[in-house]
């Protein structure tokens, strides 16, 4: 049995420590993390769950970005722990903060990642959507929160720190 609730300050460091477990110690590297840098996440929508002894094994969070004018939420990361990996945490996670998202009036998410896992929750290739580089455009994906909010957004991706927790 798992316990979901919202990420709070006080969880931040067992989440980090998660995210180290589950990713390369490199991670922080990446262009998306300069996106994220000096920017809150998007408060209600970084999501986490425990088991049943109160570790964390789930995390997932968002961050607001910009493309032109128009918000975007900027999904990542998700991890599951890997003793609990397989038991359908990542879905319910990406399932349950994107019904968040939504209720909060976001119309649309990015995230960089791999089309087959990700096109199961509806996520698509954005062809017109351009991360910092050295990103693979193949792995810039997107999903509508709102049918058409996609429509004409392009160019390049920019981090804000006007739309945090």
């Amino acid at each position: 049995m798992y316990e979901l609730s919202a990420e709070s300050p006080a969880d931040t460091p067992e989440v980090e420590a998660l995210m180290d477990l589950c990713f390369a110690p490199g991670r922080t590297a990446l262009s998306s993390y300069r996106l994220r840098e000096g920017v809150d996440p998007v408060a209600g929508l970084c999501l986490m769950t425990r088991n049943e002894y109160g570790v964390p094994v789930g995390a997932i969070r968002y961050w607001p970005v910009r493309i032109g004018d128009q918000p975007v939420l900027l999904l990542g990361p998700i991890a599951v722990h890997p003793t609990a990996q397989g038991e359908g945490l990542g879905a319910y996670l990406m399932r349950e903060s994107l019904h968040r998202a939504a209720d909060m009036g976001w119309q649309r998410v990015m995230l960089v990642g791999d089309l087959p896992y990700y096109a199961r929750f509806g996520f698509v290739k954005l062809a017109d959507v351009e991360m910092p580089p050295p990103t693979n455009p193949d792995r810039v994906l997107g999903l509508e929160l709102v049918e058409g909010a996609w429509a004409g957004v392009s160019g390049h991706v920019e981090r804000i720190a006007d739309a945090g927790a």
